[in-house]
């Protein structure tokens, strides 16, 4: 029986099996990675960089895709390499690096998320209360519990699943390292106490999610009494960005991970992991920019600038 000590590196899931499909898949996600690059590095720089989106709102938006980065770049930069070397090994550190780094980026965009439809509640709900509820001090100590939470609860998923026993090889069912698929190569009757964990992590999604719904239910109640059309479009315009944020992230994560035994297969298993880890990081720069004015502007400025200290 093999077990955890015995393992030195692990076996990623092919993309394909022929060297032309390889080449194109490296293509394909290079091509997306540098997208999801692109739009969320100039998020990060216009934010930076203009004085005029220092609020709570894009404060919380730069964090966002701080976490979409690295996201997408705990994933995507080892399945090119492999593809590209025709190989589908990683080590045990890596793996495990892997496995922390995505789940810490996933729970704390969650959480980021949760805190930005608070903000969001605030400001259209208790617009009077906005400066004392969300001041700078707040806005920070409310990132850092969103990164936190991540953390704690990486480090406690990471610690349980690299704890088990794995008795059934070293072959994972997945383009990187993800818990459920490491779950599968431990022993049947040790993987409960990581299952525990899982149980505690989806009561804590399903909190965040709930507290979602009645923010917003608050929200467009509070919309609609609005007089002028102008004002309700504005608060609109505001909300429905982030909540198609929310919609992306949690339906691709529910369908990945709820959907019923009968439909699994290994080739659905691996298109619904890819839309769930590449869709939100490389979608969310574009839904935030195209219906936010203030954020259009400092981009087209930013890019103005660059254009001209070229020339």
């Amino acid at each position: 029986m093999s077990n955890t000590s015995s393992i030195t590196e692990f076996l990623l899931l092919a993309f394909a099996d022929t060297r032309e499909l390889q080449l194109l898949h490296f293509w394909l996600f290079l091509g997306i990675y540098l997208a999801a690059l692109l739009g969320n590095g100039l998020i990060i720089t216009a934010i930076a960089c203009d004085n005029r989106l220092h609020t709570p709102m894009y404060f919380f938006l730069f964090n966002l895709s701080l976490l979409d980065l690295g996201c997408i770049s705990t994933t995507f930069p080892k399945s090119m390499a492999n593809s590209l070397w025709d190989t589908r090994a990683i080590s045990y550190l890596g793996c495990a690096a892997q496995l922390f780094l995505f789940a810490l980026l996933i729970i704390a965009e969650y959480s980021l998320l949760t805190i930005m439809a608070y903000d969001r509640y605030v400001a259209i709900c208790k617009p009077l209360h906005y400066g004392t509820l969300l001041g700078s001090r707040a806005c920070v100590h409310m990132a850092a519990a969103a990164w936190g939470s991540g953390f704690l609860t990486a480090l406690l998923h990471t610690a349980n699943t690299f704890s088990l026993p794995l008795c059934k090889g070293n072959a994972v069912d997945q383009f990187f390292c993800e818990i459920p698929p490491l779950l599968k190569l431990s022993c049947s009757h040790t993987y409960l106490r990581e299952v525990g964990v899982i149980v505690l992590s989806a009561c804590f999604v399903f909190g965040c999610f709930l507290f979602i719904v009645v923010s917003y239910v608050q929200i467009f109640r509070a919309v609609l009494r609005i007089p002028s059309e102008q004002g309700r479009h504005k608060a609109f315009s505001t909300c429905i960005p982030h909540l198609a944020v929310v919609s992306l992230f949690v339906s691709t994560i529910i369908f990945a991970h709820l959907k019923p035994p009968s439909t699994s297969s290994p080739s659905l298993d691996l298109v619904v992991t890819v839309l769930y880890s590449v869709v939100p990081p490389a979608v969310n720069p574009l839904i935030y920019s195209m219906r936010n004015k203030e954020l259009k502007d400092a981009l087209k400025n930013l890019i103005r600038e660059v254009v001209f200290q070229q020339q």
